[in-house]
């Protein structure tokens, strides 16, 4: 087979004009870095980039999710340890103020202290997290949850929601939590029941705390309220809640301090009751929840001159709720608290995960779209030196002629 001169010239020519289009490429891919710069280049490439560049900018969003949470959660683990540390002052306070050997003044003072102390609790229920949201007023996150109206009664103006962010595809942690939930609830386990003395007994019977004895028994949701009809007998009225039919029993004699049986649960009357006189025992979850209306009232008690046996025995009835009250939000602080702080350690185990599937995710990508500087200068520096041997090799052919070997 014949090859003409022309052919051999366009064949060196278009083979030399590859491999500088060839070179110039590799030269962009070095001076930038960036190895996949259209489409074209790596149609397939290109694809996948794409993938992972909206994988990546979803990673980041969770990244800054994450972040955001965990800073809120933290806030609200922190304040959480603060409104136990002012209710545990508050604990110790009432526990104070029933020893028998205070006056009136002293239990004025006690009470002075416990407004201060409520107020400190009022703080902290407004607190914030670094975002400047409220952490305990739901959905309404950007207004003060809690203020005082004019009757000095301490109002809840947040909702009952909880705010909540998606921290990757398939996790959505709760960030927060209403002031409901925190300062008006009560947990489902480790409460007590709350007993209290009718308002108008004109005896010293004086109630003490609920020991429960059976945490299975489903009665112990029931209210029950033990009426003396005379100083030595008294009926139990035992209420179920969700038919509101009372059951009452017949009349049992009273031994002062000794127990009286309710359901899965037991308490004690001391002192001498009159006829007429009444004690009930609520279920924690049907009875007043609110901390700040159990401290106002807890306040009003100590402020409360005691005068008389009936009187005396109203006031240490009265802390003995107080108490009861008290230790039921203890307990669902402490509760929350857990929660919060078991939401911290998923979100920094997400943080692991998303950190890892970001770092891949930009490997992965670098490998797609960012130059291989050993390998391309290799190619380059190859790619530069076969040019330049077609040049010389191509340059001595096109001089050589018949006539010469003739010659």
């Amino acid at each position: 087979m014949r090859i003409s001169s022309t052919q051999y010239f366009s064949m060196n020519v278009a083979t030399m004009s590859d491999q500088q289009a060839q070179l110039s490429q590799l030269y962009a891919e070095i001076s930038s870095g960036v190895s996949l710069s259209t489409p074209s280049d790596n149609p397939l490439g290109a694809a996948q980039a794409v993938q992972l560049s909206t994988t990546g900018t979803t990673l980041a969003q969770y990244t800054t999710n994450q972040t955001t949470a965990l800073a809120s959660l933290q806030q609200e683990d922190t304040t959480l340890g603060s409104v136990n540390t002012v209710l545990q002052s508050i604990h110790t306070l009432v526990l104070r103020a029933g020893d028998g050997s205070l006056n009136d003044g002293d239990r004025g003072s006690i009470a002075t202290q416990l407004q201060s102390l409520r107020s400190q609790l009022m703080t902290l229920a407004n607190s914030t997290d670094p975002q400047g949201n409220y952490l305990f007023a739901g959905y309404q996150s950007t207004a003060q949850p809690y203020t005082t109206n004019a009757a000095g009664v301490v109002t809840y103006s947040g909702d009952t929601g909880t705010p909540a962010v998606q921290v990757t595809d398939s996790h959505i942690v709760q960030t927060g939590d209403n002031g409901i939930a925190i300062f008006g609830s009560v947990a489902p386990i480790g409460t007590s029941s709350v007993p209290a003395a009718a308002t108008g007994n004109t005896g010293t019977g004086v109630v003490s705390q609920v020991s429960l004895n059976n945490p299975t028994d489903p009665t112990n949701a029931d209210k029950y309220s033990i009426a003396f009809s005379s100083a030595t007998t008294y009926t139990i009225s035992q209420t179920n809640p969700a038919t509101g039919a009372v059951t009452t029993s017949a009349a049992q004699t009273f031994t002062s301090g000794s127990a009286i049986t309710i359901g899965g649960q037991s308490v004690t009357i001391t002192g001498a009751p009159n006829a007429g006189d009444s004690f009930t025992v609520t279920p924690a979850t049907q009875g007043s929840m609110d901390v700040f209306a159990n401290l106002s009232q807890l306040i009003t008690t100590l402020q409360t001159p005691v005068t008389t046996g009936a009187s005396t025995a109203s006031f240490q009835s009265a802390l003995t709720t107080s108490m009861t009250q008290l230790e039921n939000t203890m307990n669902n602080i402490v509760t929350a608290q857990a929660a919060v702080g078991g939401r911290e350690q998923e979100v920094q185990a997400l943080q692991t995960v998303t950190q890892t599937n970001t770092l891949q995710t930009s490997s992965n990508l670098a490998d797609l779209t960012q130059t291989d500087m050993t390998k391309t200068i290799s190619k380059y520096t190859m790619t530069q030196t076969a040019l330049q041997a077609a040049q010389q090799a191509f340059a001595k052919i096109q001089n050589m002629s018949l006539f010469q070997y003739l010659s």
